[in-house]
């Protein structure tokens, strides 16, 4: 509990105008307690150096009470323009939440890199196996990263736990700085299943030129909303398609009005 409070603290004397900030000295990241990791020391190892790799990216994170670990499970759901956000940004809210994990969904072909796996694997990262590998040689491998449960089943069974999920809906990289993809619909999905709420976010590139794409390395900042209560289902636990869709332009809209984008819900339809 002392570990936790002082964890509290920490991330209270780094919040200002833009909201909560990784800690701007090495030591401050070196000594943040990580009490969530206390049996791991690789993973301790990782979560301080990532943070320190990425914390001059990320201008700040308003917001962020709503992922407290206090608030587990729930399926946190952001918009995604660059590489870098799915590594520095995960680190360093599990180092906000005192080490505590948010899986996060991922695919295969990341596993292929050898210490990004490492990093991923430490992470608890859920990986999806559906995408093909480019170069398509490589797909060989994909059959040792499948499992009997399928990606989206194994973050049911991790919210029913109590575990958090975290999921970039658009399932890609966009950098167009005005509109979201429609994207898939596996937040929604697993939120409806499990009955586990969605936090939404947003990220933002204040620093980008209007009608400029994003960068791929351009500091952003966040903006985490309250948390969305799925609705009750006709079926508990068995979603229809219908509901799913709803949920989904729901979850979206939320996205789009953090991230300062627009998403249109005609495309959406499309989205899988």
């Amino acid at each position: 509990m002392r570990g936790q409070r002082q964890a509290t603290r920490g991330a209270e004397e780094e919040t200002g105008d833009r909201g909560w900030r990784p800690p701007a000295s090495r030591r401050a990241i070196f000594t943040h307690p990580l009490p969530d990791q206390r049996d791991s020391p690789l993973n301790r190892l990782f979560c301080r150096v990532l943070v320190l790799l990425g914390r001059k990216r990320v201008l700040g994170i308003r917001g962020i009470e709503h992922i407290a670990s206090g608030n587990d499970p729930f399926v946190l759901a952001l918009n995604h323009s660059q590489k870098g956000e799915a590594i520095f940004l995960p680190a360093i809210l599990v180092f906000q939440r005192g080490g505590r994990l948010i899986h996060f969904l991922s695919d295969w072909n990341f596993r292929l890199v050898p210490v990004l796996s490492t990093i991923l694997r430490r992470a608890g990262t859920i990986t999806l196996v559906q995408k093909p590998a480019r170069p398509r040689f490589l797909n060989v491998f994909r059959r040792f990263y499948a499992q009997e449960r399928t990606g989206l089943g194994l973050a049911v069974d991790m919210l029913r736990e109590g575990r958090s999920v975290g999921v970039f809906p658009e399932g890609t990289i966009n950098p167009d700085p005005a509109r979201l993809l429609p994207g898939h619909r596996g937040a929604a999905r697993i939120s409806l299943s499990s009955g586990a709420p969605v936090v939404p976010a947003g990220i933002r590139f204040p620093g980008v030129p209007a009608g400029r794409p994003i960068p791929p390395w351009e500091p952003f900042e966040v903006e985490i909303g309250p948390p969305m209560v799925p609705p009750t289902t006709k079926r508990p636990g068995r979603a229809s398609p219908d509901e799913v869709h709803a949920w989904h332009d729901r979850i979206m809209r939320q996205i789009a009005r953090l991230s300062g984008k627009q998403w249109n819900p005609a495309a959406g339809r499309g989205a899988r």
